[in-house]
C-alpha cells in the first residue's frame, strides 16, 4: 500500500509544463500493476480495508485528508483508486496538478508537446521511477510511470496508470 501511495503522490506532485491548469476540483484514477499476482492481491486488498475502516477511524481518516483538499480513495469495481482532489488557484498559476509529493524526493519535468516527461527519486522512501504526462487541454490528463520501489525486501516494479479530470471550479471547504 506505502508503494501505492509513494508512485500516486509523485505522478500527482508533478508539474505540467507549457500547460495550463484549471483550478477547481478534480477526479483522480490510477491502477497499479506490479506484474506479480499475490502482490496486486495485497494492493487491493489493502485498498478493501480502507473501504472497511470503523465508522470513527473512517472520519478521523477523512478529516485528515480534507485538511489537505483531498478525499479518501475509493477503489472502482475495475480496481482503480478513485480520489478527488482540489487545485488552489495558487496551484494552477504553477500549473500543479493535484496533492502533494510526499517523502524526501526530487524530480525532473522535460517539457514535450503536449505534456512533460518527468524522472523521480525519492530517499525516503526509497523509490525511483519516470513516466509521461500528457494533457488534454486544461481540464484532463493522462499519465504513466514506470516505478521502482527499492525499501522493504529487495527492488520492486510497479507500472501507475493515471488519469485526472476537472469537476468543478470551486472544492468542498476544508474543515
Amino acid at each position: 500500500m506505502k508503494r501505492v501511495l509513494i508512485a500516486l503522490a509523485v505522478l500527482t506532485a508533478i508539474q505540467a509544463q507549457a500547460q495550463t491548469i484549471k483550478p477547481g476540483l478534480w477526479e483522480l484514477n490510477s491502477k497499479v500493476r506490479t506484474g506479480n499476482a499475490q502482490t496486486d492481491q495485497a494492493v487491493s486488498a489493502a485498498l478493501s480495508q480502507l473501504a472497511a475502516l470503523p465508522p470513527a477511524q473512517r472520519a478521523q481518516v477523512e478529516s485528515m485528508m480534507a485538511q489537505n483538499g483531498v478525499s479518501v480513495p475509493q477503489a472502482a469495481s475495475d480496481g482503480r483508486l478513485r480520489m478527488t482532489a482540489c487545485v488552489t488557484p495558487e496551484m494552477a498559476a504553477r500549473k500543479e496538478l493535484p496533492l502533494s509529493q510526499q517523502g524526501k524526493c526530487t524530480s525532473k519535468q522535460t517539457p514535450v508537446a503536449g505534456g512533460v516527461d518527468v524522472t523521480f527519486s525519492c530517499t525516503d522512501p526509497a523509490s525511483s521511477g519516470s513516466g509521461q504526462v500528457r494533457m488534454q487541454g486544461d481540464s484532463a490528463y493522462t499519465a504513466s510511470l514506470q516505478v521502482t520501489n527499492n525499501s522493504g525486501a529487495g527492488p520492486q516494479q510497479a507500472t501507475v496508470e493515471s488519469n485526472g479530470r476537472w469537476l468543478a471550479a470551486s472544492c468542498p471547504a476544508r474543515p
